[in-house]
């Protein structure tokens, strides 16, 4: 039963606002202003009903017994709190949520083992402001002007080849 007080808010914001994306800060900013106003409206009131003086009413109501009785169904009166049907599906998703995180971190590593082996490749190789024209070749021979094997005309690009076919042609040819 949820029968504490609670004085302040224990929640964190600003472990929440480094999170926050720069677009969303006026959502964010709207959320912690509810959050504080229903947190004052809840703190204005007393945590207990005040206590009421009996003797008072008994003194200013002539009528026997009506005071005897509201006092004893004022004190037998208890005000159910609602009972918590949703804090087992929300820490399922927690649950949930914990192992989707891990899953997305491992591949997240298994990526990161990836790159760093192709940034090693890449360093390990001569820059290309260093790079001779044989360099180039042996580095990238498919991409390397090879006048000896696939000769080409200046300035090397397909459009200017002897053999070049343009889409419509390709497209001709195939049908």
């Amino acid at each position: 039963m949820a029968s504490r007080r609670i004085a302040k808010s224990t929640f964190n914001w600003k472990a929440l606002e480094e999170r926050v994306q720069p677009t969303q800060k006026t959502n964010y900013t709207a959320l912690r202003a509810k959050s504080n106003a229903y947190l004052r409206a809840v703190s204005a009131n007393p945590e207990s009903p005040p206590k009421l003086d009996w003797e008072y009413y008994k003194a200013k109501i002539s009528i026997p017994g009506l005071v005897e009785n509201f006092k004893k169904e004022y004190e037998a009166h208890k005000t159910p709190y609602p009972e918590n049907k949703m804090i087992a599906q929300i820490e399922q998703q927690i649950e949930e949520t914990k192992c989707e995180i891990e899953e997305f971190k491992e591949q997240s590593e298994e990526r990161i083992a990836e790159y760093q082996k192709s940034v090693a490749i890449i360093k390990s190789k001569v820059a290309f402001d260093q790079m001779t024209m044989e360099d180039y070749r042996a580095e990238f021979p498919d991409l390397a002007i090879d006048p000896i094997e696939r000769p080409t005309f200046w300035p090397h690009n397909p459009e200017e080849q002897l053999d070049y076919k343009s889409m419509e042609q390709q497209a001709t040819t195939d049908h």
